[in-house]
C-alpha cells in the first residue's frame, strides 16, 4: 500500500467508514504518511484516533507495526479484528461510528479550541460546524487551498 504525503493533501475525512468504522481510515493514512516522514502535521495516534484505538482494543505501536509491513485496508482491518482485545457487534460498531460523527466539543476549553481553529481557518462567521469531524473536514480544506 502506497502512503500518501500528507504535505501535499489530507488524509481520508474521519466520515470516511472501513468495516464500518469511522476514524480508521483516516488513522490509516497517517499512520502510513509517518512511517514515510511524509505526515506534515498530522499526528499518528492523536487523541481522536486513540477513540478508535481504545473503543477496539489495539496498542498503537502494533498497528504501526502491522502497516509497516505494507498491507492493504481490507488486510489491516482483518488483523484488527483478528488482534482487538474489545470485540464488538456490527451494531455496536455502527452505534459507536454514528456517535463519534455527531460528537461535538462538550466543554468549554474544547469549544474555545474549536472555535479558535475555525476562526485561524478563516471561518469566523460560519456558524454550521458543530461537530468535529465537520470542524476537521473544514481545516482539512482551508489547509490545503480551499475558501472558507
Amino acid at each position: 500500500m502506497q502512503s500518501i504525503d500528507l504535505t501535499l493533501r489530507p488524509p481520508r475525512s474521519a466520515r470516511v467508514r472501513l468495516g464500518n468504522y469511522a476514524i480508521l481510515p483516516r488513522l490509516l493514512d497517517k499512520c502510513r504518511a509517518e512511517l514515510e516522514g511524509k505526515n506534515g502535521e498530522f499526528h499518528y495516534a492523536c487523541p481522536l484516533d486513540q477513540r478508535f484505538l481504545n473503543f477496539v482494543g489495539i496498542d498503537p505501536e502494533a498497528l504501526k507495526a502491522e502497516v509497516a509491513k505494507g498491507p492493504g485496508d481490507g488486510d489491516v482491518l482483518t488483523w484488527i479484528t483478528a488482534n482487538a482485545s474489545n470485540k464488538h457487534s456490527e451494531w455496536e460498531i455502527a452505534q459507536w461510528s454514528g456517535f463519534q460523527e455527531s460528537r461535538a466539543p462538550a466543554d468549554n476549553d474544547s469549544r474555545e479550541f474549536a472555535s479558535e481553529l475555525i476562526a485561524e481557518a478563516g471561518g469566523a462567521k460560519r456558524e454550521d460546524l458543530a461537530t468535529w469531524f465537520e470542524i476537521l473536514d473544514f481545516d482539512d480544506h482551508i489547509t490545503y487551498g480551499g475558501k472558507p
